[in-house]
């Protein structure tokens, strides 16, 4: 996965159409923005980059809800909303909100260069 993080750097323009610019905000404002390949999911793209915050228990089975993450809301129509399965394992977690997802369940796919993805102070239940 071509992937490139920066907590301080200008904001890397996404070259590829097959390719989206993730920035993840950290619950202290630090910011981590990383251009990643379609096909991967939000999860994967944060675990892969040390992105401090998502816990990925489960590996992206959709089983434990520690990459729960809230979805900025110009971006939540884009990013589209949670399944059955995934709003079961929202309900459980702390801090819930309406733009809460789990990022192992949202696909990179070029519609998505530019979102923006706020992380929890905690994950889990």
């Amino acid at each position: 996965m071509l992937a490139r993080s920066s907590a301080d750097a200008a904001p890397i323009q996404a070259e590829n159409r097959d390719m989206a610019r993730i920035t993840f905000v950290e619950s202290d404002g630090t910011e981590h923005q990383i251009e990643a390949d379609d096909g991967y999911t939000v999860m994967e793209v944060a675990r892969d980059n040390d992105v401090p915050g998502i816990e990925a228990e489960c590996g992206g089975a959709g089983a434990c809800a520690t990459c729960h993450i809230y979805v900025d809301l110009a971006w939540t129509a884009v990013a589209g909303e949670a399944g059955p399965t995934e709003r079961e394992l929202l309900e459980m977690v702390e801090d819930r909100r309406a733009e809460s997802r789990l990022s192992c369940q949202i696909n990179i796919r070029s519609e998505l260069d530019g979102l923006i993805v706020r992380l929890p102070e905690v994950q889990g239940f």
